[in-house]
């Protein structure tokens, strides 16, 4: 839905501009398209996708980043805002045997299924008396997940009037257990075995974060892998960022590719700026704007600049760049300085490694953990106040593995296997690339560390395909501030309203998409960053998600 200043004198369509063609600049371009607009998503690489691009050498085929499907629930319900559905989308199969591995300091792997049961009796069989905690620990945590999806996720928090909400109130000595709590405080007063208290913390890292500095809030997250479960599109995540391009086209969004916005255009404007939908609701907050979006500014693979008009300007990019890039001095809601006191998260390895024959000791997804894994979160972050932090070559000995050739056999040639090595590492902005001697040596020691603990020892020997990406290729590609691999952490200062906006407080028209604004980082959160900024130029300020369509009609028919 457009206001009534776009639709205006002439009664045009009002065109959108979307900075970024990855996951979250492809839906929002989507639902733009849906509300009205004429869309065109600018997008400066070669191929859309951002993060969860894929990457194609000698027969193989990675994901270039995600590898997690969790919360199916957010996915479902996009997907249904659009009339359609995961299932008619995707070809999406359980993970469950089992859901991932666990590699434990010396301990003997750890199979982690999925369903409250199947892990209740793991966590007994581990620590007796564990089956009756982690239940209680998962209603609670299911408990959270709901009252965020209601509350907290699929909110604009364009108003105060969010935490007079009955419901959040009656909660409050609840949230700020949670909110002030830590993560691992939590998870550590009910279990004492290292192997639980890891399988549990874990996700975190997937926050961008370490467990003792991550609300407890977010234990949440045990309740989508271990009651939830686990999924996988077949054929990678590409797919699902097929079906966003193919949503995308079919609602007449144009995709340009190999163009980069150097800057977002703006006129001057004295008018008092409402967040208002093209009805003439008044719902957010009323302040003045020095500024409106104009539509930008772009440079195309000629490498001939010209300025591109729009109504509307959403930027999916990285939130650092946009507002000190992209935007000048004198219209930055947050001006440089204050960046210094932001928490980048995490940096990241990566290593796309083809490998010779099978290698059944790696599940789909395997979580190899230093047993003390303190020094690991150390080396990333630091020692705390007052550190010089991490050097360059610092780098955690706790890293992921995925081996999607254990489900899809489409994603390697016959008889090699696939593997996605992340290994965290500090975001730096002088941090190394690809074919640097620092991230080479940090694969190569990670290749060894992976080939010891889990029983590969000729690991190194039998790969056939090698591609490495360091921070600097994260800031070149995505220009990720401080080259950094996720998105902001998700620390205390850094979640819900805390977060940030969804919207510039000095440029009216322009809006924020994707993991480094609200809600947070990874997929799902990209997703419904898009949904927020559609109820954000509604005026809605509303919590919980938007109406879904009913697409049981639709699905009979195919």
């Amino acid at each position: 839905m457009v206001s009534d200043r776009q639709q205006g004198e002439t009664n045009r369509v009002p065109r959108a501009a979307v900075v970024g063609g990855g996951v979250a600049g492809l839906a929002t371009s989507i639902l733009l398209a849906r509300e009205g607009y004429a869309v065109t998503v600018w997008e400066k690489n070669s191929a859309v996708g951002g993060r969860a691009g894929t990457l194609r050498a000698d027969g193989f085929r990675w994901d270039r980043g995600p590898s997690w499907y969790l919360m199916p629930d957010a996915f479902e319900h996009f997907y249904r805002l659009l009339g359609t559905s995961a299932e008619r989308e995707l070809d999406l199969v359980p993970l469950n045997d089992p859901a991932y591995r666990v590699y434990s300091g010396d301990h003997e792997p750890v199979d982690v299924v999925s369903g409250e049961d199947a892990a209740a009796e793991l966590f007994e069989s581990i620590e007796p008396g564990a089956d009756a905690r982690l239940r209680k620990y998962l209603s609670e945590a299911a408990e959270t997940y709901r009252l965020a999806v209601a509350k907290f996720l699929y909110t604009t928090f364009s108003t105060p009037r969010f935490a007079l909400d009955p419901e959040i109130l009656r909660r409050i000595p609840r949230l700020a257990t949670l909110l002030l709590g830590s993560m691992h405080g939590a998870v550590a007063r009910r279990f004492r075995d290292p192997r639980l208290r890891q399988i549990l913390t874990y996700p975190a890292v997937f926050l961008s974060n370490q467990p003792r500095k991550t609300p407890a809030m977010y234990g949440l997250m045990s309740h989508t892998d271990l009651a939830q479960g686990v999924l996988y599109p077949q054929g990678g995540f590409g797919t699902f960022v097929d079906s966003l391009v193919r949503l995308a086209e079919d609602a007449g969004v144009e995709i340009r590719t190999g163009t980069e916005v150097l800057g977002i255009d703006t006129v001057p404007t004295d008018r008092p700026r409402v967040s208002a939908g093209w009805r003439g609701s008044s719902a957010g907050r009323r302040f003045s704007a020095s500024a409106r979006a104009s539509g930008v500014r772009v440079r195309g693979a000629d490498g001939q600049e010209r300025d591109e008009a729009a109504d509307v300007v959403v930027s999916a990019a990285d939130l650092h760049h946009t507002e000190t890039s992209l935007l000048p001095p004198g219209l930055r809601s947050r001006p440089e300085s204050t960046w210094k006191r932001r928490n980048p998260g995490i940096g990241c390895v990566l290593a796309y490694l083809g490998v010779e024959g099978e290698l059944p000791q790696l599940a789909h997804h395997t979580l190899v953990f230093s047993k003390d894994w303190d020094p690991d979160f150390r080396a990333i972050f630091g020692a705390g106040p007052g550190s010089t932090g991490p050097g360059r070559g610092s780098h955690s000995e706790s890293v992921y593995v995925c081996r999607p050739s254990a489900t899809d056999p489409s994603v390697a040639p016959a008889g090699k296997e696939n593997l996605f090595v992340l290994i965290p590492v500090p975001a730096r902005s002088d941090g190394p690339t690809s074919g640097d001697p620092s991230v080479e040596g940090i694969v190569d020691q990670v290749i060894d560390l992976i080939g010891r603990r889990t029983g590969i020892p000729d690991l190194a020997e039998r790969i056939v395909s090698r591609h490495t990406a360091g921070p600097g290729d994260f800031e070149t590609e995505y220009h990720a501030w401080r080259g950094n691999a996720l998105g902001l952490a998700h620390t205390l200062g850094q979640s819900a309203f805390l977060r940030g906006s969804n919207a510039s407080r000095t440029v009216e028209g322009l809006y924020y998409a994707g993991s480094t604004t609200v809600p947070g980082v990874g997929l799902p959160m990209c997703l419904i960053s898009a949904e927020n900024v559609i109820k954000r130029l509604r005026g809605d300020a509303s919590p919980g998600p938007m109406p879904e369509q009913d697409t049981t009609e639709k699905t009979r028919a195919d």
